[in-house]
């Protein structure tokens, strides 16, 4: 056995090993899955479910972001206003006929649409990315462009009625026709949503079903209605349901376009919330309004989930 010498000249250094670490602690995949998703969680909780408490809170009580001193509790008092109120059932029924109107044009047209690109063999990729553009663009953007071209003196739309010796149309400032002119722009920027659903799902039928039908001589109307639509309706209900919910919380563009006017012909239950939150600061009502809708969105979404489920398996 040699010797360990030092610097110092007859002086033996010991050979003891040195001594033994502490053994680094691996995460497991649970500690792994923890670590990775505890941020994202932690953000959720922060951004999504403690405002929708906080709301909740808040909605029980007669708050306002105005007035000094603590919120009082009026328990079910501002659901009951809500509830029993006129006012409440008018703009219920405004952001109805909205919805229907809205979400059944864009369904037709975007289904049509899908429906004639993929029977086309040539330029489907080119008529696909333009018919997307107006999807791709800001609420904002589309309501400011869309207020421009339906103004009553200066817009495009009435140049090219009063060039065609047809007359003029007060499109935002009559209560018969701003909220058609609401569903117009709507359905123009967001009919090419359902279109590219309904594309996908007429892309993914089998050409072996058409094959046969053409071997049995079946007509055009037949192929459509035995194989196409039940071969795409459910993933076409899918789309319905992502855009009725979006419709319902319909906000920018009435903002833009109409600010609820004339009058409140074209005033949503978003829009209404607004201003009972920012212009009349009673936010413990507004509070009470977006519980309320919340619970709507639920029960319908569940209603609408149990008939797919149905349609399913049936």
């Amino acid at each position: 056995m040699s010797e360990l010498t030092t610097d110092r000249p007859g002086q033996v250094a010991s050979a003891t090993p040195p001594a033994p670490g502490r053994p680094r602690r691996r995460l497991g995949d649970r500690g792994l899955a923890v670590a990775f998703i505890s941020p994202a969680l932690l953000l959720l909780l922060g951004m999504s479910v403690f405002p929708l408490l906080w709301a909740l809170y808040l909605s029980f009580t007669d708050y306002s972001a105005t007035r000094g001193g603590p919120a009082r509790f009026v328990g079910f008092g501002n659901y009951t206003a809500i509830l029993t109120s006129a006012q409440v059932h008018q703009r219920a029924l405004t952001t109805l006929i909205y919805v229907v109107g809205a979400v059944t044009l864009q369904t037709v047209l975007g289904f049509a649409i899908a429906y004639l690109i993929s029977r086309r063999t040539h330029g489907r990729g080119v008529l696909t990315t333009l018919f997307l553009v107006p999807m791709m663009l800001s609420p904002v953007v589309v309501g400011l462009f869309w207020r421009f071209m339906l103004d009553a003196q200066f817009g495009v739309v009435n140049s090219m009625l009063g060039s065609l010796g047809l007359g003029q149309v007060e499109w935002l400032t009559r209560q018969r026709t701003a909220l058609v002119s609401l569903i117009v722009v709507d359905t123009w920027q967001w009919t090419p949503f359902i279109m590219l659903i309904a594309l996908a799902g007429l892309t993914a039928v089998p050409k072996y079903l058409y094959e046969a039908a053409s071997i049995d001589r079946a007509s055009e109307w037949f192929r459509f209605r035995t194989i196409t639509l039940p071969l795409v309706w459910p993933l076409l209900l899918i789309a319905v349901l992502f855009r009725a919910i979006e419709a319902f919380r319909l906000f920018d563009l009435v903002y833009i376009l109409t600010s609820g006017g004339p009058g409140v012909s074209t005033e949503t239950l978003s829009f209404h919330v607004y201003k009972v939150a920012f212009l009349g600061f009673n936010t413990g009502t507004a509070s009470a309004y977006g519980i309320l809708m919340v619970l709507v969105v639920i029960v319908l979404t569940q209603l609408y989930l149990r008939y797919l489920n149905k349609l399913k398996e049936g």
